[in-house]
């Protein structure tokens, strides 16, 4: 049986990730900053995670033991305008978004190198497809592992392990923003109003939406491609920037 760690299940695609995995007859091992029963069939193992932290990020790889798949799904958003969001708040989403998916990355390649296998699935955002605005700072997160996964592609390609990257779209189920303590109230200075108001109400009607269900498909796929395929869109919106770009 095949095992996969996926950060961030507390909600979102981490969460319909494990139950899809869990499904399809994989060993889940589900890790969460605050870990919670009953999210969960009681044999998925849920360990404590933050991958922020050198040591928790050892103490959770040490418990989970050998993992033919890591899913770096764990992230925080940001949304409003750059000018106005404080930069340690920008250092905080760097912290999650990109160096904890380094973090995490780096402490499970030497296992997967000694058995020459695995598979590394980085989850991004469809932002790094086309650009939007009053994201700039979380999209630079996401893009920055866009170019850290291509490069990993080749560097682990020659030892058998495989990296890839699944691009999600807008789902306003997944709490984009509430995983930071920042509102975004605070980051829409009055000379951004104007401005701000039609983009607001396009992330309230988008034309097209991406569910979690579509991110746990996506996520499975590349984890099971054995192909030198890298990016996998996820949801209609994403596949559609995909293919226009």
């Amino acid at each position: 049986m095949n095992t996969v760690l996926i950060t961030g299940c507390s909600s979102g695609y981490g969460l319909e990730t494990a139950r899809h995995f869990h499904a399809q007859g994989w060993s889940v091992i589900a890790t969460m900053r605050a870990p919670r029963q009953g999210l969960l069939p009681a044999s998925v193992r849920i360990l404590p995670l933050d991958v922020t932290v050198p040591e928790s990020v050892a103490a959770a790889l040490e418990a989970a033991g050998p993992v033919d798949a890591l899913v770096n799904n764990a992230g925080i958003g940001v949304v409003g305008a750059f000018e106005a969001t404080p930069m340690t708040h920008i250092r905080k989403v760097f912290e999650t978004n990109t160096f904890g998916t380094m973090a995490m990355t780096q402490a499970v390649i030497p296992q997967m190198r000694a058995r020459r296998s695995g598979v590394i699935v980085n989850v991004t955002s469809s932002v790094t497809l086309a650009a939007h605005p009053l994201a700039a700072a979380y999209t630079a997160s996401k893009q920055a592992i866009e170019g850290f996964t291509g490069s990993l592609a080749h560097e682990l390609g020659a030892f058998g392990v495989r990296a890839k990257l699944v691009e999600p779209g807008y789902a306003p189920t997944t709490r984009f923003a509430a995983n930071t303590d920042i509102a975004v109230a605070d980051l829409i200075p009055e000379a951004y109003a104007a401005y701000a108001g039609p983009i607001f109400e396009g992330f309230a009607n988008p034309p097209l939406l991406t569910r979690e269900s579509d991110v746990a498909e996506a996520v499975w796929r590349a984890a099971n491609d054995t192909s030198d395929r890298l990016r996998y869109p996820a949801g209609a919106d994403a596949v559609a920037l995909a293919a226009a770009s």
